[in-house]
């Protein structure tokens, strides 16, 4: 969980708000127009809601219902995920001729959870997951697989379904108001992102309005996105709630959000999470989207983010502009947290250092073999040579304080102050480093101060420091950006 700048508004103007039904084809029928479906595709989009239940040791998927949204809003062109990225993978197989027509790989909210203490206990419990694709014409397969301890997938479920069928559920989807924050082009040939905001009352629509436009401007004043701002469309979804903020069940605060997204997810304070995938699916199926970012209306520092499934941050924090792009990171390119001397709640995340599949980290099993072994220079050491000891030290001095500061329920302004006087440090210190600016292997990451590796010595996936992305991670975000764009 991380900062940046807030760089200006991502628009001067500011489109009008208006009802977007979106299974009604009208307005969709404008901006997907030229956009024709694939062979053997309706160029609608099916949801698949499943619940994945289990323990570390055992894990079971059942399909709920499947039900159909509006237009797809993807490339008609990359229907097959290319970059290897997720705990999980998804392909849509069609039964008749067993053609792959679509895939993507993503990761859950489960797959975080089974590797926690509450789930190596053997405690079962359940999650709901959706999964989204184009509807085929004719019965297909639904396959999920789940990457193994060597890198590879396994299959772990699967289903077939008859798209025609009474059972699909095609009832409306109620209409919310949509404002568009920027446009550039057709869905099928963007980048789709959507803000939903949670613990907005009514009364609040324009401040959430305000904090999509504000950290939209953060995120598109970041590399790679400022760049590739053309290849996005960004449009924020109304979600009014009864009582203003979220859940911060520490605080002993509970509130039924519309979205219901609250704090201490995983048991960890400032993780942000909602865990009713329906509630937030229905509400962001008014606009075609394939990223989301739940805007939390909340100071206290927090966020969270998951591979193809969302980010969140607390628009109002001190830090939101670098919660919102380091969660963001998370999301949309499969970014690991480099971090490691910060409680997390996982206790083993990557079981043995076998090579993670976060773009970002690294067992660095073999050097010459780097996965960013292109942006490394011949004279920078493998693995790369760091003040680690120094840094630790004064972090977990840090992480002292501020659990001191928690436990003693200080306000959030001494917690923020405090969250400046670790920027300043580390930015002075890692900024010193020999090797600073350049690409290498630097060990800690992924939680773990021994054994993995990230690309640079300073990062917004490893600090708070103003320092954006570096380099391996701004090509992890491009590949993204290649795959939803045209």
């Amino acid at each position: 969980m991380n900062e940046r700048p807030r760089g200006d508004a991502v628009a001067k103007w500011r489109v009008p708000v208006v009802l977007l039904p979106f299974l009604a084809a009208a307005p969709f029928a404008a901006l997907l127009a030229g956009q024709g479906p694939a062979e053997g595709f309706t160029g609608h989009t099916l949801r698949a809601d499943l619940f994945h239940t289990g323990t570390a040791e055992q894990e079971i998927v059942a399909l709920d219902r499947v039900r159909a949204e509006g237009p797809w809003p993807g490339s008609w062109n990359r229907l097959l995920d290319t970059t290897g990225l997720g705990k999980y993978f998804f392909e849509i197989v069609d039964t008749a001729t067993a053609a792959v027509l679509f895939t993507r790989g993503y990761s859950s909210i489960y797959g975080e959870w089974e590797t926690t203490g509450e789930a190596r206990a053997g405690t079962f419990r359940t999650f709901e997951e959706s999964l989204r694709f184009p509807e085929p014409e004719r019965p297909f397969e639904l396959v999920l697989s789940k990457r193994g301890a060597d890198g590879g997938f396994q299959v772990l479920w699967r289903t077939t379904i008859e798209p025609q069928s009474r059972f699909v559920d095609r009832s409306p989807i109620a209409p919310r108001p949509v404002r568009a924050l920027f446009e550039n082009g057709p869905p099928a040939r963007k980048v789709d992102l959507l803000f939903l905001g949670d613990g907005y009352v009514a009364a609040e629509m324009e401040k959430f309005h305000a904090d999509a436009e504000r950290l939209a401007g953060v995120l598109f004043a970041t590399e790679p996105f400022a760049a590739r701002r053309g290849d996005f469309n960004v449009r924020a979804v109304e979600t009014p709630a009864r009582e203003s903020g979220v859940s911060r069940p520490r605080a002993g605060v509970f509130r039924d959000s519309p979205l219901g997204a609250a704090y201490n997810a995983l048991d960890s304070e400032r993780y942000v999470l909602s865990l009713r995938e329906r509630q937030w699916r229905e509400a962001a199926a008014v606009a075609p989207y394939e990223f989301v970012v739940l805007l939390i209306n909340d100071r206290k520092y927090g966020g969270g983010g998951i591979y193809g499934l969302y980010s969140t941050v607390a628009a109002d924090s001190a830090f939101s502009p670098y919660l919102l792009v380091h969660e963001f990171g998370h999301h949309f390119a499969g970014l690991g947290d480099e971090y490691y001397t910060s409680a997390v709640a996982y206790e083993q995340f990557t079981g043995s250092h076998s090579e993670p599949w976060e773009p970002n980290v690294t067992a660095l099993l073999d050097p010459a073999a780097l996965k960013w072994r292109e942006l490394v220079s011949a004279d920078v050491p493998l693995p790369t040579p760091w003040g680690k000891e120094r840094y630790e030290e004064e972090s977990r001095a840090i992480q002292k304080r501020r659990h001191e500061l928690r436990e003693a329920g200080a306000p959030e302004s001494e917690v923020e102050e405090l969250f400046r006087a670790e920027r300043e440090l580390f930015t002075a210190l890692l900024g010193a480093e020999p090797w600073a600016g350049r690409v290498g292997a630097f060990e800690g990451a992924l939680y773990e101060a021994n054994g993995l590796y990230r690309p640079a010595v300073d990062c917004v996936m490893f600090t708070r420091d103003e320092v954006g992305f570096c380099p391996v991670c701004r090509a992890a975000v491009e590949r993204v950006i290649d795959l939803y764009s045209e």
